[in-house]
């Protein structure tokens, strides 16, 4: 069963780009990242599934649950923490999670006080005297604490220091190698690319790449680097040029055979053609990436 899937799903906020034409699968048990910079439609996506948002067109399932028609049974599944948590003002950490749970008709204080250990939160503090990371903390716990199947997570590191980074993504290891999905939506590439098997970019609220981290990292460009004198001006499918007296560094998807007669013709004394890492084919794509359908095979 696909846990989030979604068939030109389209968000408008009147004459305003929310999210355009996006289809989206994710299948139970993965671990996805949804990777876009502030502001692209990541926010607004992860909304419209959870019924926060009505969409403008398209349709979309979680665990084959209309998000319309399904959505208390898809939110009793899921935990969600948003890019920006808020609380009630006056409450003290421990009162959120309780009303988190209770809301869920759970019992969860024995995983909440597993969970508050381990992120040295401090559940007697008030919210209002919590930095922003201990907010974060807070929100974390409220959306694990009653061991969903599906975690929604928004930019879920913002405010952590780097300690409470490294427990808090050996939680979402551990979640997902007892079988929960995760979908987490971040601009830091690198947290994709440690974590993640699948992953989608999105630009100004459309998909433009998506399949599995390793694929991502293999497709679409080659990161060369030129010791010697050559001239590129010329040359189709460079990008991300960072010359030097030395050579040039470079980004390069065009035509392989024109890359070696542009070479050719210069003085090159060394070359070196590599897979680029995660961020590079973000830039790739972002600059001229087409959009995309993400279905799995």
């Amino acid at each position: 069963m696909d846990a989030i899937k979604t068939e030109g799903l389209t968000k408008h906020y009147g004459k305003a780009r929310g999210i355009e034409n996006v289809s989206l699968t994710v299948r139970q048990g993965d671990f996805f990242g949804f990777i876009g910079p502030n502001g692209a439609g990541k926010s607004t996506l992860i909304r419209t599934l959870l019924g926060l948002l009505r969409p403008s067109a398209g349709r979309a399932e979680i665990f084959g649950l209309d998000i319309a028609r399904d959505r208390e049974k898809i939110l009793a599944r899921v935990g969600y923490l948003p890019s920006e948590a808020a609380f009630w003002p006056g409450m003290r950490a421990g009162d959120a999670l309780r009303l988190s749970a209770g809301l869920r008709r759970r019992d969860c204080r024995r995983t909440a006080a597993r969970l508050c250990e381990r992120l040295r939160l401090d559940p007697s503090q008030r919210i209002d005297e919590l930095s922003l990371g201990g907010r974060k903390k807070t929100a974390i716990v409220c959306a694990l604490q009653h061991e969903p199947e599906l975690l929604i997570l928004d930019e879920p590191t913002a405010g952590l220091d780097p300690l409470i980074q490294r427990e808090f993504f050996a939680v979402l290891r551990e979640r997902h190698e007892r079988g929960a999905t995760v979908f987490l939506s971040s601009h830091i590439l690198s947290e994709i690319q440690r974590s993640c098997t699948h992953a989608a970019f999105i630009r100004e609220g459309s998909l433009i790449a998506g399949g599995s981290v390793a694929e991502l990292a293999r497709a679409g460009a080659k990161r060369v680097r030129v010791q010697g004198r050559v001239r590129l001006d010329a040359l189709d499918g460079v990008r991300d040029l960072h010359p030097s007296p030395d050579g040039a560094d470079f980004l390069f998807s065009g035509d392989i055979a024109a890359l070696l007669s542009a070479l050719a013709e210069g003085d090159v004394r060394e070359l070196t053609v590599s897979e680029p890492d995660l961020e590079e084919v973000f830039l790739h794509y972002y600059q001229e990436g087409p959009r995309y359908d993400h279905r799995p095979a």
